[in-house]
């Protein structure tokens, strides 16, 4: 029944999840700070802007290894690329400025969410905050509905 949903197999996703767990709770462990994508981002502002929101204690001290683990990000995307995307990059037929607006739609979402979705989802949740699960309820129903909504009207096949 659930190969219907997963016809390539479920195995590298279970991989891959174990490993963001365990990357993550490493992370917590050796910094006690949870390590979150969307705080990266305002981290690396910290580097440019003086508003007082990027200038808060927590942004300015954890800002090198949130650098480093963007790198790291970056890094394993290009190590797949390499080893098991057969030299090819993916691609989306979504024209750029769609991309754009998405990004910048989600971005602002994070941030009125206090986070982004795998913030919540992987670190929040496991840490049993109910704000994150909220969040993460919230994230998901609205993804469901504009899917349903776009491909209803015809924008996406």
């Amino acid at each position: 029944m659930l190969e219907q949903f997963f016809p390539n197999g479920m195995l590298h996703y279970l991989a891959g999840g174990l490993l963001i767990g365990a990357g993550v709770s490493f992370i917590f462990l050796m910094t006690g700070l949870v390590s979150g994508t969307s705080t990266f981002f305002s981290s690396a502002w910290s580097y440019f802007s003086t508003l007082p929101f990027f200038r808060q204690k927590s942004f300015l001290e954890s800002r090198q290894w949130r650098l480093a683990f963007a790198l790291g990000l970056a890094l394993g995307g290009f190590a797949f690329l390499l080893t098991l995307g057969n030299g090819q990059a993916a691609s989306t037929g979504v024209q750029w400025w769609r991309l754009l607006a998405g990004g910048a739609l989600a971005g602002f979402g994070a941030r009125m969410a206090g986070g982004c979705t795998s913030g919540h989802g992987i670190c929040g949740l496991s840490s049993l905050q109910w704000p994150s699960l909220a969040a993460v309820i919230t994230f998901l129903a609205t993804a469901i509905i504009t899917a349903q909504v776009v491909q209803s009207i015809g924008v996406l096949p």
